[in-house]
């Protein structure tokens, strides 16, 4: 006789709810997308979740013009793609250096960076703005760069710590009896370790820096140096009935988001649980 096949109730239960929860995620964006491809006229008399009449691919085309995307993204891309590199490569070199180094007073060191992660924001704008104008770095996607730097450090260099510490002592035995210095320990044994946790925080950090709104509003008031959130923020005060373009504008801001988080994804899962503190 063959044995009858219970059901793993746990299972479908767990299928059920990731499905309802994926429908739940994936219905504004649906909602979206068929707004994005339907006239002004069509939005205001039909169902939202009907499909378009005449499907109007021209909508994304208008909104790119009219919201000067090609130069806003052309911005937000520079400032990310020099931010976020630079940022992980200085947070994990100061991360390696207090959890393996083990200087003197290297904890105070690290709860005196940590701290840097609790000042808000809206706190340090006045300074920021006021210290950026007197370095000629006002209305500057350069000098947006350096209080983004700030900001985001202290995160990750205690991200990064809880990782760093639970790498086992004995690789930097065996590195330094082949003769690696602390910088070669660094770079040839303990950062190819840290990818997935690198990844993780590469799409954090990406995307924090994508979507920054407030700094931004502040310290880029010129038209020429503005950023995506802040276009975005434009065509909805201009275009706020247009709802056809405000859909295609949001739709292709969030595209490169969605583009690195899909080339990192694979990582994302397990380096968001590789900064667990240790010891």
């Amino acid at each position: 006789m063959t044995a009858v096949r219970r059901a793993n109730y746990p299972l479908i239960g767990l299928w059920i709810a990731l499905v309802v929860t994926a429908l739940l995620w994936l219905a504004p964006f649906a909602f979206m997308v068929l707004t994005s491809l339907k006239s002004t006229a069509e939005i205001g008399r039909g169902s939202i979740w009907a499909l378009p009449e005449v499907w109007h691919w021209d909508n994304y085309l208008k909104a790119a013009e009219r919201g000067e995307l090609w130069t806003v993204a052309a911005n937000s891309a520079y400032i990310a793609l020099i931010k976020v590199p630079l940022g992980l490569l200085v947070s994990a070199a100061a991360a390696f250096a207090i959890a393996r180094l083990r200087f003197k007073r290297h904890r105070a060191l690290l709860i005196v960076i940590t701290l840097g992660s609790m000042v808000p924001v809206q706190v340090a704008l006045a300074p920021m703005f006021t210290t950026l104008s007197s370095m000629g770095l006002l209305n500057s996607t350069n000098g947006i760069i350096l209080p983004y730097l700030a900001f985001g450090i202290p995160y990750q260099v205690f991200f990064l710590y809880g990782f760093f510490r639970s790498l086992p002592g004995e690789l930097d035995e065996a590195a330094r009896i082949d003769g690696s210095g602390n910088w070669r320990l660094f770079v040839s044994v303990c950062l190819p370790l840290a990818k997935p946790a690198l990844a993780a925080l590469f799409i954090l950090d990406f995307v924090a820096t994508w979507n920054e709104y407030g700094m931004a509003l502040v310290l880029l008031q010129d038209q020429e140096a503005r950023t995506v959130p802040l276009a975005l923020q434009a065509f909805q005060s201009q275009f706020a009935s247009n709802y056809g373009q405000l859909n295609a504008f949001i739709i292709m801001s969030i595209l490169p988001v969605l583009i690195v988080y899909l080339m990192f994804q694979r990582f994302f899962t397990q380096g968001a649980l590789a900064g667990a503190i240790k010891g």
